[in-house]
């Protein structure tokens, strides 16, 4: 069978059992069989498929028409222009959470030739944030915790291949309780659990059966971790310090409303890639 029939027949399939954009996914499963780059497909649309070849490539479909996330099938996903390695213990990272990334980068280096900054990724999951922080400011100090010890053993996996992993000190743990209580940062970054627990069922397969449920749990209105980090967030923080957390579509103004009666100054909301208003940007009252 030829490259062209094997993508028209693999998509059809996918698009019977429910899959979005079921060519696109054939294409991106059969150029990790094959180790070639996606576009190069279209140069060897004749090629004749190997048996081997072939039943690789089956039985990654067969598991993609499970819903099972096209990410765990390959192993990894971009992230900041960053290959990150996924595993079903943590978050697969989101485009929201690289707008995040981008904004947190950009503020710590526009604070000039201050001394080394210090920066908590709070809840690392993958380690994306952390080590995408790592990577574009050289002069950050980066702490990375989570209470997940499988999801912190692969953060430190993706930080160990990206070069980047001492420079970056893990930590396994509930928050800010699992810190030294005298250490103090200049930034704290988070893209915590933020889903309302009903929403969950009601999700996508490839999230609701195969993202860790304790990465997506915000609690009944899903902002349980919003209002531990305004209640707790202060006390971590040196003066001047600030914090980004990534929200819930939908929780701008509750979570605006919860921080601003905690004491903090909430500078903004910024926008993700679809105008939706998704990071809080905030300061603790008197930074």
């Amino acid at each position: 069978m030829t490259v062209l029939e094997t993508i028209q027949r693999s998509a059809d399939y996918l698009a019977r059992k429910g899959v979005d954009s079921p060519r696109l996914q054939v294409e991106l499963l059969l150029a990790h069989v094959l180790g070639l780059p996606r576009l190069q497909l279209y140069l060897n649309f004749e090629r004749l498929l190997t048996a081997p070849e072939l039943e690789s490539l089956r039985e990654l479909v067969r598991r993609r028409g499970r819903r099972e996330p096209l990410q765990h099938l390959v192993g990894s996903t971009s992230f900041c222009g960053l290959e990150i390695r996924v595993t079903p213990d943590v978050l697969i990272p989101r485009p929201e959470t690289e707008v995040l990334a981008e904004l947190a980068w950009t503020w710590l280096n526009g604070r000039g030739p201050a001394p080394p900054v210090t920066v908590l990724d709070f809840g690392t999951g993958s380690g994306c944030l952390a080590i995408a922080l790592a990577v574009k400011c050289p002069q950050a100090q980066v702490y990375a915790v989570d209470v997940s010890a499988p999801a912190l053993a692969v953060a430190q996996a993706n930080g160990e291949r990206l070069g980047v992993a001492k420079r970056i000190r893990w930590v396994c743990g509930d928050g800010f309780a699992a810190l030294d209580q005298q250490t103090r940062f200049d930034l704290v970054v988070a893209n915590p659990p933020y889903l309302p627990t009903a929403v969950i069922a009601t999700l996508q397969p490839e999230v609701r059966d195969f993202d860790p449920r304790l990465a997506l749990d915000g609690g009944i209105d899903g902002l349980d971790f919003m209002r531990r980090l305004a209640r707790e967030g202060p006390g971590v923080l040196r003066p001047g310090g600030c914090l980004m957390a990534e929200l819930g579509d939908g929780q701008a103004t509750d979570a605006r409303g919860l921080f601003a009666s905690s004491g903090w100054f909430v500078e903004a909301v910024a926008s993700d890639l679809a105008n939706r208003p998704r990071i809080l940007i905030a300061r603790p009252g008197g930074s």
